[in-house]
């Protein structure tokens, strides 16, 4: 089901998510992963609904900056913000939490990051919003909303005084 921005409740489409892991994951305490930053904001909220206990171990972060293959071409500045997982990765059920899911080049930068610390057992995807675009054949298996964007469009998850909001910014069209 595709959602309009305008209608989307963010904090709704959170608890919603976190009512999925709660159903996918009882019983076996997954390791979470947040992509820096909407990502790490979208995982902080969802420790928060489902309790610190439900995961193994504290919240993991990735920056995945200099494991990207476009971002000269998106106009990315990479900050050299470290990754963080305080845990071991091998065989273990992982969650991968990030904001928004378009070309799926964050997600792949992310997994490269991921297997260069260990195997995992599983890598389950959850996203709060997956929009249309997708470059690679990369999907969420938690997905909050999904909404159809032209090209032209970006979507943003913003956070201020600890409430979400998503900007919808327009772009020039690709050449």
């Amino acid at each position: 089901m595709t959602t309009s921005i305008e209608q989307l409740d963010i904090q709704a489409t959170i608890n919603d998510m976190a009512d999925n892991i709660r159903e996918q994951f009882a019983g076996s305490q997954p390791l979470l992963i947040g992509i820096h930053s909407g990502g790490v904001w979208v995982a902080k909220a969802l420790v928060h609904i489902l309790g610190a206990d439900f995961f193994d171990a504290p919240l993991g972060t990735l920056n995945i900056a200099y494991y990207r293959d476009d971002f000269t071409k998106i106009g990315m500045h990479p900050q050299v913000t470290p990754s963080d997982l305080p845990f071991s990765v091998d065989d273990r059920e992982l969650i991968l939490v990030d904001d928004v899911l378009h070309s799926g080049r964050t997600i792949r930068a992310a997994l490269n990051e991921i297997f260069d610390y260990g195997r995992p057992a599983s890598v389950s995807l959850a996203v709060l919003i997956e929009r249309s675009g997708r470059e690679l054949p990369i999907q969420a298996d938690i997905i909050g909303q999904s909404l159809s964007l032209d090209e032209t469009q970006h979507i943003k998850l913003t956070k201020r005084n600890e409430q979400f909001a998503l900007e919808l910014k327009e772009i020039e069209a690709k050449l």
